[in-house]
């Protein structure tokens, strides 16, 4: 097996967790809540992998910022009703057993908030594969490069030795903006033409496509 890349690091919603539906539910749901324009679907999806504020000013342009609050506290509980429900995408704990047998390091970058990844990481029991992790509340939204300059220098991962993985325009321009390579993934917010307009290293269509192309090319 070739040693491309060092560092492989994943977006978790719609990556790894086939959650997109319930992430867009709930942001919709919320908006109805409070009786604000509720975002079609294309719209709720397009926020995936952002950091709150970010998120909230695309779906909800017109809530005032004080208000922010009384929107995150209804997408946390009609999120949370689907929690139970939510598994990860068929082979992916398997893949990254082997990534982390094979020597890699693995990360993830991901719009969650840190109490919210963790709970994730916990609940898959896939928290002990990761190396590191970065947050939406802890560096600057996609598609600013800090979470992937901080776990690069974290980990010793030089840019050209490392890769993104994600299912959004915001996981590619990220990878850009830091000068790493990055793998589209079709299966999850954003729809693949949209993904391969940003020119990535490949795109796939499935969780076992993605499992091929990283055992061949990574």
């Amino acid at each position: 097996m070739s040693t491309r890349f060092d560092l492989i690091v994943f977006d978790w919603d719609g990556t790894l967790m086939d959650s997109t539906a319930a992430i867009a539910h709930a942001i919709q749901s919320a908006c109805r809540d409070l009786g604000l324009s509720v975002p079609d679907d294309i719209r709720a999806r397009h926020v995936i992998g952002l950091g709150l504020a970010e998120a909230l000013q695309y779906a909800a342009p017109d809530l005032p910022a004080r208000e922010y609050p009384k929107i995150a506290e209804r997408y946390r509980h009609h999120y949370f009703a689907a929690n139970e429900t939510l598994t990860l995408f068929p082979g992916i704990a398997g893949l990254l057993a082997w990534l982390r047998r094979e020597g890699r390091l693995l990360a993830v970058a991901t719009g969650k908030s840190r109490a919210g990844l963790d709970r994730v990481l916990d609940q898959s029991g896939l928290g002990s594969l990761f190396h590191a992790t970065r947050c939406a509340d802890e560096c600057f939204s996609k598609p600013h490069p800090a979470m992937l300059e901080e776990l690069m220098a974290e980990l010793g991962a030089a840019s050209g030795k490392t890769l993104m993985i994600g299912d959004t325009t915001h996981d590619l321009r990220m990878a850009k903006n830091a000068g790493a390579a990055g793998v589209g993934v079709g299966f999850g917010a954003h729809p693949l033409a949209a993904l391969r307009a940003e020119t990535p290293l490949a795109c796939v269509e499935t969780p076992e496509e993605l499992a091929a192309w990283l055992k061949t090319n990574a």
